[in-house]
């Protein structure tokens, strides 16, 4: 075992490298942390030198294949010891149910009835890394306040002992992992006594015991029968890799399940030709305890089988949980420089690379989507543009399909002597092509720092990953694709400047929500009629193209309405009548003013809308609670009245959307209030900069649920 080497120039000799080297920090801190507190597993993260990535350091417990997906993980990532590391907090997941919610990428990966606490390993200056320990399911929902105290002291403990490794320059050495030792036994695998081994063998079912990483270290003569290979075979072999029948990712979940919820598990496997077999594990702190009998009750029978064995290995299950996890990163992208910094940030850490390029493939030629982690950017942009004829490896597999793989830079040189990726001081690469729905779109190109040979399921799983990256980047480009379209479209419909009126100030700010398709409903103008001006702002429902279409046609038929000379009560009811010949379905509120800056008034009209808020020129203000009809679009014999309000030169009206100051969880006149104190206290803002004050004050206008639209007047007196 090794720990924190003895002085700050220590290096191990040939014949001391494999000796024990100092006391081993984490390990010991690990293993107090989870006897104080009863935990069953754990593991210690240190954070690598330079980057934001935490690196599993050491496990207790629990075989690391359970964490597998979780070995590196990158700060921004959406897990326990990430979040605890960011927010310098203990992170506490009650149960599977609140794992599935908070966390849903873990429980895809680990669906077991589990508490989990995670923390940071950190001093008042410096964070070094974080910690979680993980109880069975018996544990209660809530963590205690003992337990709370026990963990934050115990971790701060050791975040000192790393402050004062750091301070004097001694490393922390790897450490192996903690799990109990197997059952003790003979040569033949019988446990404790010849006894107890005779009674085993007496039994008419079958038993066997499975250490923590599924060994099996004994099975008695009933077990190997009914399983169909001698205890010889058995021996030290994994239950579903030694019997080809099992050898299937369901019968492994289980034991994993077992192991985790401490919770007897079970199944029943189909042993070909036609015979069930019933499972029942029996899981403690040091392995498994499985008890094997012929399966005969008619419903078990009815179970789907799976197929029988062919001899060929499946993928092990810690190649579909770090596809899962993974998989489950690339859902939540959704333009294409989203996919990049997921990649970044969820895959990179995960497979040990330190530098990504992701390339696309338009019109024949190679474009740089996105990159990280090299340090010459200018060098990888100078790929943009290149044939995909190029005899270079990125070009070469986007043309074939077939991932290359290069564990050393000889490798790389000897098939591609002229042209090859960005050098710099990388010395493995894995390129993989990006095909999705059977059409390549790009190429994927991971570089490492150190010689990395590519193990044959290493390349599957990044063959994989490939795969996902491809599917995910095929959404996001017609995500953006759409974005944009929706984009123009929601240009188009707005006014693009507003009119220069005598004696009038206008301004105004627009924002679309960010849930949907960046586009939505919300609409303002200014229309400069002659002898006076009117002003418009609305809302209609939905944040989609439809609402976006009907906003255009709202606003082109208000305009219409004021151009004929329409008074403010007249085209609110035009405008309803509208809407309800439309027969869209959909409402609208509205907020119509025609404004006399001559006379230093304006005559409003409301269908359902906010109310806008006056400022006066000594700086008072006041919300306008006006009378008002009904939303548009719902009774076609609505009436809207109208009220005047006199304008002072230096007054100023703010008229806004709902997305402004609606909320969860906020009262609405608490945010009108608010809204009137940012606008009293803004004084003689120019109105451009005092859209953007109030737009960025609000708790709503930041949460960005709903389109938030703002127009601002004021009168000049010129």
């Amino acid at each position: 075992m090794t720990g924190v080497s003895e002085g700050p120039w220590s290096r191990p000799s040939p014949t001391t490298r494999n000796r024990p080297v100092g006391r081993p920090l984490l390990s010991l801190a690990l293993a107090a942390m989870l006897d104080e507190v009863h935990a069953h597993s754990g593991a210690v993260y240190l954070l690598a030198p330079d980057q934001p990535v935490l690196e599993m350091a050491v496990m207790a417990g629990m075989p690391r294949a359970f964490a597998a997906p979780w070995e590196r993980v990158g700060l921004s990532a959406p897990v326990p010891v990430a979040q605890a590391v960011r927010e310098r907090r203990l992170v506490w997941v009650g149960g599977e149910e609140e794992m599935a919610r908070r966390f849903p990428r873990v429980a895809v990966v680990l669906p077991y009835p589990f508490a989990l606490a995670a923390l940071p390993l950190a001093t008042a200056s410096t964070a070094y890394g974080a910690v979680f320990v993980t109880w069975p399911d018996a544990h209660p929902p809530v963590l205690s306040d003992w337990e709370r105290e026990q963990l934050t002291a115990a971790c701060d403990r050791l975040a000192r002992r790393l402050e004062r490794a750091a301070a004097e320059r001694r490393p922390v050495l790897p450490e192996p992992d903690l799990l109990a030792a197997p059952p003790a036994g003979g040569a033949a695998g019988v446990p404790g006594s010849v006894e107890a081994a005779r009674m085993a063998q007496r039994l008419p079912y079958g038993l066997a015991s499975l250490d923590l990483h599924g060994r099996i270290s004994f099975a008695n003569t009933a077990a190997a029968d009914l399983l169909g290979l001698p205890v010889t075979e058995l021996l030290g072999t994994r239950l579903w890799a030694s019997v080809p029948w099992l050898n299937d990712p369901v019968y492994e979940d289980r034991y994993r399940a077992a192991l985790l919820s401490q919770q007897a598990t079970s199944f029943v496997a189909l042993r070909p030709p036609g015979d069930w077999l019933s499972f029942r594990m029996y899981p403690d702190t040091t392995g498994l305890s499985v008890r094997i009998s012929r399966a005969r009750a008619v419903t078990e029978l009815g179970r789907a089988a799976p197929a029988p064995g062919t001899g060929q290995p499946t993928p092990s299950l810690v190649t579909i949980s770090h596809v899962l996890s993974l998989a489950g990163a690339l859902t939540e992208a959704v333009g294409v420089q989203d996919v990049v910094q997921l990649v970044t940030d969820e895959i990179v850490p995960a497979v040990g690379s330190q530098a990504l390029m992701i390339l696309g493939s338009q019109s024949g030629r190679l474009h740089v989507l996105g990159h990280s982690g090299y340090r010459d950017a200018a060098a990888v942009e100078d790929l943009h543009g290149t044939p995909l004829t190029a005899p270079m490896p990125s070009a070469r597999v986007l043309s074939t399909g077939v991932p290359a793989f290069f564990p050393s830079r000889q490798e790389l040189e000897r098939l591609y002597p002229h042209a090859h990726p960005i050098r710099e001081d990388f010395q493995a690469w894995a390129f993989l092509p990006l095909i999705a729905s059977g059409r390549p779109v790009g190429t994927c190109v991971l570089a490492y720092r150190q010689p990395h040979p590519f193990a044959a399921d290493e390349r599957a799983v990044l063959t994989s990953l490939g795969g996902l990256i491809a599917q995910a980047l095929e959404r996001a480009r017609l995500y953006d694709a759409k974005h944009r379209l929706a984009h123009g479209l929601q240009q188009a419909l707005l006014p693009r400047s507003l009119p220069r009126i005598p004696g009038l100030e206008a301004a105004a700010c627009y924002l679309p929500a960010t849930q949907g398709m960046d586009i939505g409903g919300d609409f303002y103008d200014l229309v400069p009629t002659r002898p006076t001006p009117a002003a418009v702002i609305g809302d209609v429902q939905g944040h989609n193209v439809t609402a976006a279409a009907l906003m255009g046609q709202l606003r082109t038929g208000i305009r219409a309405y004021t151009a004929v000379g329409q008074q403010p009560q007249e085209v609110m009811r035009s405008t309803n009548g509208l809407l309800l010949d439309l027969g869209v379905e959909l409402f609208a509120s509205c907020l119509y003013l025609r404004l006399d800056p001559a006379r230093g008034c304006a005559v409003m009209s409301r269908a359902g809308h906010p109310p806008p808020l006056l400022r006066r020129p000594d700086g008072r203000v006041r919300v306008l609670d006006l009378a008002g009809g009904p939303l548009l679009g719902i009774d076609p014999a609505a009436t809207y009245p109208t009220a005047r309000v006199d304008l002072a030169p230096g007054s100023v009206l703010v008229l806004y959307t709902d997305g402004l100051v609606e909320s969860p969880g906020v009262d609405i006149e608490d945010a009108l209030a608010d809204l009137g104190r940012q606008l009293g206290h803004a004084r003689d803002l120019p109105l451009p900069r005092l859209a953007d004050l109030l737009v960025g004050n609000s708790v709503a206008a930041r949460e960005r649920i709903d389109d938030v639209a703002v127009l601002l007047l004021r009168a000049s007196g010129d």
